[in-house]
């Protein structure tokens, strides 16, 4: 595998002379020598599954790790490189922390399970959600959705997050609320109004439910799921502290945009996940099988 070209684009400069760089991606946070995790560029569609089965197996370690289970709640989907009219998907009721790469099961648009993955049952809610997604979002390679514990307490609270500070502001202008629970998302409909809701975005807090967020890749929707539920964290933290009369003091629009310029595009985001697929390499690299 190759390293992809970083996002083109125009330079600007805004009013108040923050430079908006040319070339949005990794090379924008490197000095002194290139980005020690370029994004892969694959020429076999099929190496380029296997890497991705093993990166979302990772994904599920690394939510493990950070108490993101619920029960057989919550599920990661990656569209498969080789059919992209199908996707991939953890099996129901395997702990996040067991998770291999052998143990996906792979899905058509209708729910049939296909012979060359795992051949068990799947989410029933998991599907009607993340195949609602991967119709809706061709730009969409993967799905992250979990049950977390700041996500339900700050979906109670019932507005988008604040811009309160740097690593946020990767989600402005980018994230939404859903407040329509609907109940278990068995039915289609459901999955297809979650979908709608999140539009272009990169994330969406789910009112009674959870938080779900996207990518291009596994390790940018992994890694922007642990960056909302930390978010979430942050800002119930924040709001505990204030005292009557006070409020959050929040980053400007002008500077929120630049940081989500320079920290929130595809490939940065995927650099961001590294450190943690590394850990878990060193922990347990038995999510490779």
């Amino acid at each position: 595998m190759t390293p992809a070209p970083s996002q083109q684009g125009a330079s600007k400069t805004t009013p108040s002379a923050y430079e908006m760089s040319a070339t949005r991606g990794s090379h924008n946070i490197a000095k002194g020598g290139a980005h020690p995790f370029p994004l892969p560029k694959f020429s076999n569609k099929k190496d380029e599954r296997k890497w991705a089965l093993e990166h979302m197996a990772a994904a599920f370690r690394v939510f493990a790790r950070k108490g993101y289970t619920e029960g057989t709640a919550g599920h990661i989907s990656i569209r498969d490189p080789v059919d992209p009219a199908t996707f991939w998907i953890n099996p129901l009721g395997k702990h996040f922390g067991l998770m291999k790469a052998s143990d996906m099961v792979h899905v058509d648009e209708d729910g049939n399970v296909l012979p060359d993955g795992n051949q068990i049952a799947l989410n029933a809610a998991g599907f009607a959600i993340h195949s609602a997604i991967h119709k809706l979002r061709p730009d969409v390679n993967a799905a992250c959705h979990t049950h977390s514990t700041y996500g339900k307490a700050f979906g109670a609270l019932g507005k988008e997050l604040e811009m309160i500070n740097q690593d946020v502001c990767t989600f402005y202008k980018s994230h939404v609320f859903y407040p329509e629970f609907g109940g278990v998302a068995l039915e289609a409909e459901e999955g297809k109004k979650i979908a709608a809701a999140l539009g272009n975005g990169k994330g969406i807090i789910l009112q009674s439910h959870g938080l779900l967020t996207v990518g291009s890749t596994v390790d940018e929707a992994a890694y922007l799921f642990t960056l909302l539920e930390k978010s979430c964290q942050i800002q119930l933290a924040a709001q505990s502290a204030l005292l009557p009369g006070e409020s959050l003091r929040t980053v400007s629009d002008e500077v929120a945009a630049y940081c989500e310029h320079h920290d929130g595009d595809p490939e940065t985001l995927y650099t961001e996940f590294q450190p943690e697929y590394e850990m878990e390499l060193h922990l347990d690299d038995s999510f490779l099988k």
